[in-house]
């Protein structure tokens, strides 16, 4: 009981240092050591560190205490944070009080990190089920978001509610629609909340809340889990943070590589020959990728001068948003697979035994997500390329037109970089792009769209029909009547959701032509980001109406409803069957 008082006072001192934190940076033109705020902050400080010791040495058992990663990492750095300020006054130079500055920033994250992961949450399915938990998350931040981008110091000029709200849903929903310019409308530290909104709304706020609550805490109730393993879409019960820790892994290392190699493909005379400049263009645009959130620090996109032509850019970019954009579980599968054949081999060469076959090692999800994604790529690419060639990628040769259709085939399906003007794209190209634009990326990714998934199981089942079949089957396994039901509901849903927003623009983007607004809506409801120069020019009754459409598509409707109708109890009877006529 005492041990929870002090985590819940710890975490309002640490909550409240943290918005301390957010306000100073966010309103004052220059970033001062103001006594009253270091006060709270060394308050702050202390509590957690003597939260620490307590729950690590008083509360544990002597023969099981552990510190933590994390808490070991904050204890060293409140120690060095304080012997700077014991030997050296933060404000006798400018690079002292750059480096004191970041280093106090940094322990009031790490702390409230710690502090809001100690919290005792228990998502009671009685009172809110995991879909509503989900799609309130995601509000919460949205709304979150809106507020830190109007702060003062987040913009180069004043901005209206409405386009802060814009922004912060788009970068929430990783889509990457936008009716300011990124790269002129806002300062270094707004570029760093919409980063920050891209991540958490890529990953999801819960896995980061849940991950962090069981990483200190060591444990989680049974209603936890379930609620978890319904969002992560965990086979087994056990498997729930193995799966978001496996998450949280994959994601940082594949976005520091990224930046890594964005970096050295990068020419610093076209960011002003600043080193600290390429390093947030590389970060920045690595995590966008990853994401598939499609916001850039350029004002053109990567279609500007000096960036146009960097091909080994684009494809490291594409390699991300497609690795971004296949789901985690699938991601984890084909590391499996690869394991496998690895250990095999080398076993086969220290031993001289024949292989070990293990069956399924590749699972059915991974083989029809897997082939279904190299099918839409190649096929995309392929009309892209004899659509544009002579027009859009004249001017690119032969080589790059083929990277250029492959980058626009890819990104067209989850992100929404671009390297060419979309208008200036044949209409047979921007009929190709919505409609991959439609299907999206894969399940349990950080892409859009009615899934990958979804289209190959819809195109299975009227194959399966076409041939007489009352069963949907693929590589000696059949899929379930719930699952083909859940397609073609999802699909039915878009489809609705869809038609119902371009209705909705053409009644208040009157000067606007069908194919500009329904690829907009399109872009928006997949999460894609793309625009054929519209989003700019949008009404605010528009922008309310991709604004909606845009966190639909991310909480998907089926989620919406799951949240918002109330479940019927299963009763066991049956009414007969009757066959209604469909066609």
């Amino acid at each position: 009981m005492w041990n929870d008082k002090l985590n819940l006072i710890s975490f309002y001192t640490s909550f409240l240092a943290i918005g301390l934190m957010i306000f100073e940076a966010g309103f004052f033109s220059e970033l001062l050591y103001r006594s009253e705020l270091i006060v709270f902050y060394d308050i702050s400080f202390l509590l957690t560190i003597f939260n620490i010791l307590y729950y690590n040495f008083y509360k544990k058992n002597m023969a099981t205490r552990k510190l933590w990663p994390l808490e070991i990492l904050i204890v060293v750095l409140v120690v060095l944070y304080y012997a700077a300020r014991l030997e050296y006054n933060f404000l006798d130079s400018t690079t002292l009080r750059f480096v004191g500055q970041r280093l106090l920033y940094l322990l009031i994250i790490l702390c409230f990190i710690r502090d809001f992961s100690c919290l005792r949450i228990n998502f009671k399915r009685t009172f809110i089920n995991p879909a509503q938990l989900f799609i309130l998350s995601f509000l919460g931040i949205i709304l979150l978001g809106s507020a830190m981008l109007l702060m003062p110091n987040a913009t180069t000029r004043e901005i209206s509610v409405l386009d802060a709200l814009f922004t912060s849903t788009s970068a929430v929903c990783v889509t990457g629609l936008v009716t300011l310019d990124t790269a002129k409308d806002f300062t270094t530290f707004g570029k760093i909340i919409i980063l920050a909104l891209i991540q958490t709304g890529g990953l999801g706020i819960m896995t980061f809340a849940s991950y962090f609550s069981y990483f200190f805490r060591g444990d989680s109730s049974y209603e936890n889990q379930i609620s978890l393993s319904e969002m992560t879409s965990s086979d087994k019960l056990g498997d729930v943070f193995n799966t978001l820790k496996r998450i949280l892994l994959i994601t940082v290392t594949v976005e520091l590589i990224g930046a890594t190699l964005i970096f050295m493909s990068l020419d610093l005379r076209h960011l002003g020959n600043s080193v600290n400049t390429g390093l947030l263009f590389s970060v920045f645009h690595s995590v966008s990728a990853f994401c598939n959130a499609g916001f850039s620090t350029l004002s053109g996109g990567l279609s500007e001068p000096g960036f146009q032509y960097n091909y080994t850019l684009h494809l490291i970019i594409a390699f991300l948003l497609i690795f971004g954009g296949l789901g985690f579980p699938i991601v984890y599968n084909v590391y499996k697979y690869v394991r496998h054949i690895i250990q095999n081999l080398m076993f086969n060469r220290i031993t001289q035994e024949r292989y070990r076959y293990t069956p399924w090692v590749l699972s059915i999800n991974t083989r029809i997500i897997l082939i279904t994604t190299a099918i839409l790529l190649v096929s995309g690419s392929v009309l892209i390329y004899i659509f544009e060639k002579d027009t859009s990628l004249q001017n690119h040769g032969y080589l790059g037109s083929v990277i250029e259709a492959f980058f626009i085939s890819a990104s067209n399906r989850t992100a929404g970089f671009n390297t060419v003007n979309m208008v200036s794209l044949s209409a047979p190209t921007v009929m190709i792009c919505m409609l991959l634009m439609w299907i999206g990326a894969s399940p349990a990714s950080t892409g859009g769209g009615i899934k990958t998934s979804t289209f190959a199981i819809a195109i299975l089942n009227i194959i399966a029909l076409a041939r007489g079949k009352n069963r949907t089957e693929i590589y000696r396994r059949e899929i379930s009547d719930n699952s083909v039901k859940r397609a073609f509901a999802i699909i039915a849903l878009s489809l609705i959701i869809i038609g119902i927003a371009i209705f909705l623009l053409v009644l208040t983007e009157k000067d606007k032509d069908l194919m500009t607004l329904a690829f907009e809506v399109f872009s928006a409801y997949s999460t894609v980001g793309l625009s054929l120069n519209l989003t700019p020019t949008l009404t605010p009754a528009g922008k309310i109406i991709i604004i909606a459409v845009m966190f639909i598509g991310r909480v998907s409707m089926l989620s919406l409803l799951i949240a918002l109708v109330k479940r019927e109890k299963y009763f066991n009877y049956r009414y007969p069957k009757e066959e209604i006529m469909i066609n």
